[in-house]
Formats: structure tokens, C-alpha cells, sequence
């Protein structure tokens, strides 16, 4: 009886992992050890919590349940159900037993109503809900919560029904169910809904606060996280615990407050949170996305407990700040400490150098990932075109591809864009019509069109770059704002004014506003067709030119020979660019077109009294 009372005292303090090696042991030492009703109940409570729900010692359990005959006894069933329910490889077995149930109580339906809302496939929970009633049962909160963070619950109108059912049934006011209703109209989007209920709940907990902030964080609201946390260090007796500090450290990071993170990462010291993996690699996470990874190195050095999550964090953080050689360093202090990199680590390293444009890094760790038996995911895969699209590095390419189409993912729409762009830099536009051809049903991503129109403007074949515009309208795709400036652009070099101006008007017909690049590209192609006293004109209507704008209308003097224009389109640019000798180079050469020599030399003074130099041409070419 001593022993029982031992374990019992275990499981509520936690020690999940303590208590069944000490009933392990009882066990198999002691024959006098007689276990009785209350003993497998508790048992079991602590397999459905371990970190990693066993499945293994539920099964070592039920074993021992038909030896001592405690199978059938009901409030250990109810127990039995929820230990395989807690794992999503033996949830199969849990709803198995409790159908053998010959009158289940409203604690089994809870019981499974729970694994199924973690565990189960879509659309059941609401089916055994619906059994509760057709046996007369009253649902309780339990029930109620377990409910609403089913897979089912997928919109407002689910989450509002349930809702409904906890005020009929009075059980509104309990903390499990207003912490859930906080949850579910969170992840629906529905903040206001979301934040009644918690103003309106008259209990609150350390849960309710952290199921409230988390909801903030995942709508788009970082900068009222740290105002709830201060609100929950004001109400409640208790201290935060680890998830609220993690919360509050995620907002931190994505609001980019260094001085408040110092703040908070002080009061978790002092709440001596610091030594827990999960607060460390927030920590880690924070600092990096600050842009001090000098403070993330020094929490990930000063402590012991690190995961592989929070390896990746430090590796990521690195490569975020570009330090790519600690970073490689830590990837490599990292297998030599035996912890194997998963695909995150890989991605981290790989997608880094990617969009560092270091081609050869990228690479080069790609093969070492391959080499280990990690198969890149679609994000490497992408970020690798990308790569190659900017570089100009056709042959990689054409091995991603490759790749692609032997793990059959060539026909994903994401990658099927990168694809396009690659080839279309690359200066292979029929490989990337051969891309846009293998679709029947056209995606309808503005990006994947984009990334045609756009490639057959720069490759020159201005009226396929407008035939495709064309289609896409037919598609009944929407462009976006990409779109026309690749349009625009197209109009502008193939001479169609009339066209382009036309498309400029479209750009308020879909609901969007003009850019400074889309009114460049009309000054330009104003300009391009001689019409600079319009291009003047759309000039200075617009508040605050950009440099393109004045860039563009140069060009176009240049084109037609206009000093006058010219010269006052270069000392606009030489007052927003002043270290930029462009804009003289262009204008000398307006004043050498015209023979005036005089003025050539007193603009070449002026490059040489600034200490501008012109910049050098430079070219490259991939050597098969």
C-alpha cells in the first residue's frame, strides 16, 4: 500500500518516467506487491503524459490488467483508452477498446473524444459526439474543450456552435473551456471573438494567458504579446512559465526590440528560466532575428542543455546575420558532438548560401546532404534555382530538374515558377515554355505568370511577353503589381504607347495603386517614343519622384538628344545619388552626340572635381 501511495505521490509531481520504473521494479522484485483498483489508473495517467507518449509501456500495462483481472473494471478501461489514445500509433487500439465498452461513461467518451481531437483522421470527432447524445449522456467541460480543438473545428461558424453549447450547458465559465473557445477562435482568425471570452473569463490562468498571446502571435500581433504579459504578471500570484517566455521572446524577435529583450531575458534569470532548452534557444532565436548574434553565441555557449532545435536556431541565426563561416562552424562542433542534422540544418546552410548568392556552397552542402541520406525538401530545391537563375549557372539547373522529375515534384506550382525564371535568366525560353506546357490546368499564382511575362520581356520577345498578359486575363488570374511593371515594360520596348498607357490604366481597375516603378516605366516609355514633354509633365505630378523616374526620362534624352531635359534630370539624380557618376557619363555623352565639346569638357571637369570614376563593364560567361 506504501509503494502505491509512492507512486501516486510521483505521477502528481510529475515524475511520470520515475513511477513506472519504480512500479516496473515492485513488480519484479516483490511477489507481495498486490496491485489494486486504484493503482493502473494512476499507471496509465503517467504513460498518456510522458514527453513521448510510449505505447510500449501502455501495452506492458494492459497485459498486467488481464493477469490481475482489472481489465474490466471500468474506471481502468476509461484509464487504458486514454493511454492509447495519447499516442498516435496505437490510437487505433484506443478506439478498438472503446468500442468494446458495453456502456461507456461520459469519462470514456472524453477519453476518446480527446485522441481523436489529437490524433484521429477529420471528421470523426464530431460523429462520437453526436453518439454522447444518442445515449443520453450530458457532456461536461472536458468534453467541450476536447471538442474544440478538434481537426473538425476548422471555421468561426464550428467554433461559434460550440460556443453555443457550452453557454446551454453551462459550463462557459470553466477555465479548460474558455482557454479552448481563446484557442479556437484564434486559429480562426477571429481575434475579437478571441479576446471577449478572455477579457469575460473570470479565472484566469497561466494557460489562459498563454493560449491568448499565443493567438496574438499567430494573427499578426507581436506588439500586444509583451502588453498581455505585463497584464498577467500584474493579475496572477504565480510566475510565468516557460511557454509565456517563449511567447514573449517570439514577439520580441519579430518586433526587433533588443532593449526589451534584454529586459525579459534578465527577468527570466531571475526567474531562473534560463537553464530550460526551450527559454535557451528562444533566447538564441530572439538575438539572432536582432541582428546581435554576438549575445545568441554567448547564451548557446553558456548553456548545457541544447537540442537539435536548438542547434538549427544558432546555425540559422548565423547564416541570418551573414557570419556563414561560424556558421559552418557550428554545423561541424555540432556532428562532432554526435547530434545528427536533420533537414532544418540542412536547409538553414543550404538556402543561406542560396540567397547569399554563393553558388558554390550551396552546392557543395547539398551534395554532402545527399551523401548522408537527407533527400532535399521543395524549399531547397527552389531556393537552389534561385540561385542558379541569378547566376546564370544553367547546367546546375538543369540537374535540379532533373532531380525534380525523378521524385516526381516538377509539376509543383512553386517550383514550376522557379523553373521558369531559371531558364528564362538562363536565356532558354523554350526549356521554360517547355515548363508552362506540361500543365494542363494552368496555376493560378500571379508569381508562376509573372515569371513567363517577365522572362520573354528581358529575352526580347516583347509581343509573346504580351500574348501571355493576354492569357493570363483569359485564365482569369489576377495580376498583381509585378505584373504590370513586367507589362508596362514590354509595351515600353516594343514601342506600343498606346497599349502601355492603356495597361497603366488597368492597374486601378484590379484595385491597386500605381508604384514609383510603375511610373517609370510609363515616363519610359513616353520618352522611348519621343514624347518627353509628357514624360515631364507625369514627372512632376508625382509627390516623390524616385531615382528610376529621373533615370528613365535621362534615357530618353539621351535617345532623342534634349540637353536641356537632360541636364536637369542629372542634377536631380546627382542630388539623390551624389556618389553615383552615371548620370554625368550620360549627359556627356548627350553634349558629344551634338558636337558641343565645350560642354563635354566642363561635365568631365565636374566627374573629376567630385572624384567620381566611372564604373568599369564587367561580364561573365559559364564555361561547360
Amino acid at each position: 500500500m506504501k509503494s502505491d501511495t509512492t507512486v501516486t505521490k510521483l505521477v502528481s509531481n510529475g515524475l511520470y518516467k520515475q513511477a513506472l520504473q519504480l512500479y516496473s521494479h515492485l513488480h519484479a522484485s516483490s511477489s507481495s506487491h498486490t496491485p489494486n483498483s486504484f493503482t493502473f489508473p494512476i499507471l496509465l495517467k503517467a504513460c498518456s503524459n510522458l514527453p513521448s507518449p510510449s505505447s510500449s509501456q501502455t501495452q506492458i500495462l494492459h497485459a498486467h490488467l488481464f493477469k490481475t483481472g482489472f481489465h474490466s473494471h471500468p474506471h481502468t478501461s476509461t484509464a487504458l483508452t486514454a493511454s492509447y489514445a495519447a499516442n498516435s500509433h496505437s490510437f487505433p487500439d484506443a478506439l478498438k477498446l472503446f468500442d468494446e465498452m458495453p456502456q461507456p461513461t461520459i469519462t470514456a467518451f472524453n477519453a476518446a473524444l480527446s485522441g481523436l481531437s489529437r490524433n484521429g483522421p477529420s471528421g470523426q470527432a464530431f460523429g462520437l459526439f453526436r453518439e454522447i447524445g444518442l445515449r443520453n449522456l450530458r457532456p461536461n467541460s472536458v468534453t467541450i474543450a476536447s471538442l474544440l480543438v478538434a481537426r473538425d473545428v476548422k471555421n468561426e461558424s464550428q467554433v461559434r456552435q460550440v460556443h453555443c453549447l457550452a453557454l446551454k450547458l453551462g459550463v462557459e465559465a470553466d477555465v479548460y473551456v474558455s482557454t479552448s473557445l481563446v484557442t479556437g477562435y484564434s486559429k480562426c482568425g477571429v481575434l475579437i471573438s478571441s479576446y471577449k471570452v478572455f477579457e469575460n473569463s473570470h479565472v484566469k490562468n497561466v494557460v489562459s494567458y498563454n493560449a491568448f498571446m499565443s493567438g496574438l502571435l499567430q494573427n499578426g500581433f507581436p506588439n500586444l504579446v509583451f502588453d498581455v504579459f505585463k497584464d498577467m504578471m500584474m493579475s496572477l500570484e504565480g510566475k510565468p512559465n516557460l511557454v509565456s517566455l517563449v511567447s514573449v521572446f517570439t514577439a520580441i524577435g519579430t518586433l526587433l526590440n533588443i532593449r526589451l529583450g534584454k529586459q525579459v531575458h534578465g527577468l527570466s534569470m531571475k526567474l531562473e528560466a534560463c537553464d530550460h532548452v526551450m527559454v535557451v534557444t528562444a533566447l538564441v532565436d530572439m538575438y539572432s532575428k536582432c541582428g546581435c548574434w554576438g549575445f545568441a553565441f554567448d547564451v548557446f555557449n553558456g548553456s548545457e542543455k541544447r537540442n537539435l532545435i536548438t542547434w538549427n536556431a544558432m546555425i540559422a541565426g548565423m547564416m541570418m546575420n551573414s557570419e556563414s563561416e561560424r556558421a559552418v562552424e557550428v554545423f561541424e562542433r555540432m556532428v562532432d558532438e554526435g547530434v545528427l542534422p536533420d533537414s532544418a540544418t540542412w536547409n538553414s546552410l543550404i538556402c543561406g548560401f542560396a540567397q547569399k548568392g554563393v553558388c558554390v556552397d550551396a552546392f557543395k552542402y547539398l551534395r554532402k546532404m545527399q551523401c548522408v541520406g537527407v533527400a532535399p525538401c521543395l524549399k531547397i530545391v527552389t531556393s537552389l534555382l534561385s540561385v542558379c537563375a541569378d547566376s546564370s549557372v544553367l547546367r546546375s539547373g538543369k540537374e535540379i530538374h532533373g532531380y525534380a522529375l525523378r521524385i516526381c515534384v516538377d509539376t509543383d506550382g512553386f517550383l514550376a515558377t522557379a523553373l521558369i525564371d531559371m531558364y528564362m535568366k538562363c536565356g532558354c525560353v523554350s526549356l521554360a515554355r517547355c515548363v508552362y506546357d506540361q500543365f494542363d490546368a494552368k496555376p493560378d499564382d500571379p508569381a508562376f505568370w509573372n515569371a513567363l511575362i517577365g522572362g520573354y520581356g528581358r529575352n526580347g520577345e516583347y509581343e509573346s511577353a504580351l500574348e501571355f498578359f493576354d492569357e493570363m486575363l483569359d485564365e482569369m488570374v489576377q495580376p498583381n503589381r509585378v505584373t504590370f511593371v513586367s507589362v508596362l515594360s514590354a509595351c515600353s520596348h516594343s514601342g506600343q504607347v498606346e497599349r502601355g498607357l492603356h495597361v497603366f490604366r488597368m492597374i486601378k481597375e484590379y484595385g491597386l495603386d500605381p508604384t514609383p516603378e510603375h511610373f517609370g516605366c510609363v515616363v519610359d516609355l513616353l520618352g522611348r517614343s519621343g514624347r518627353l514633354g509628357e514624360a515631364q509633365k507625369l514627372v512632376q505630378e508625382l509627390a516623390e519622384p524616385s531615382a528610376s523616374v529621373f533615370d528613365s526620362l535621362l534615357g530618353a534624352c539621351r535617345s532623342y538628344l534634349d540637353s536641356n531635359l537632360g541636364e536637369e534630370m542629372a542634377k536631380k539624380l546627382l542630388d539623390m545619388e551624389p556618389e553615383n557618376p552615371a548620370p554625368l557619363v550620360i549627359l556627356s555623352n548627350i553634349y558629344a552626340a551634338l558636337g558641343r565639346w565645350g560642354e563635354v569638357e566642363r561635365i568631365r571637369g565636374l566627374i573629376t572635381d567630385k572624384g567620381l570614376d566611372k564604373l568599369t563593364g564587367v561580364s561573365m560567361l559559364e564555361v561547360a
